[in-house]
């Protein structure tokens, strides 16, 4: 499954069904350009058990100040539309395994 880019206008959508990992990120963000490719892997390991989506916090300040992101990049999982949990900051690809797991 592809990773889908989400705005605030389609956020609540795309959270409402099954699993999402959200990256709440920004293009100047340093720490937000190395999870990048740490969670296209993710995408192709997961396929349709996990929807992963991306927030441009720069382009969509309401999702994520209604959601208190404070520093990017910052990861949630939703679960049926309600946020079960949070990470903050680069991850080791195998301790965003393990964390997704505890979940699915």
């Amino acid at each position: 499954m592809a990773i889908q880019n989400v705005t605030d206008q389609t956020f609540d959508k795309a959270v409402s069904e099954n699993l999402v990992l959200v990256d709440f990120w920004a293009p100047w963000c340093g720490p937000c350009k190395m999870i990048a490719p740490v969670l296209d892997e993710i995408d192709q390991e997961v396929g349709d058990k996990v929807t992963i989506a991306k927030v441009n916090v720069d382009e969509n300040p309401d999702t994520a100040g209604r959601y208190g992101v404070m520093s990017i990049p910052t990861l949630m999982i939703f679960k049926n539309g309600e946020m079960v949990d949070k990470l903050h900051g680069f991850q080791p690809k195998e301790q965003l395994m393990e964390w997704l797991n505890q979940h699915m």
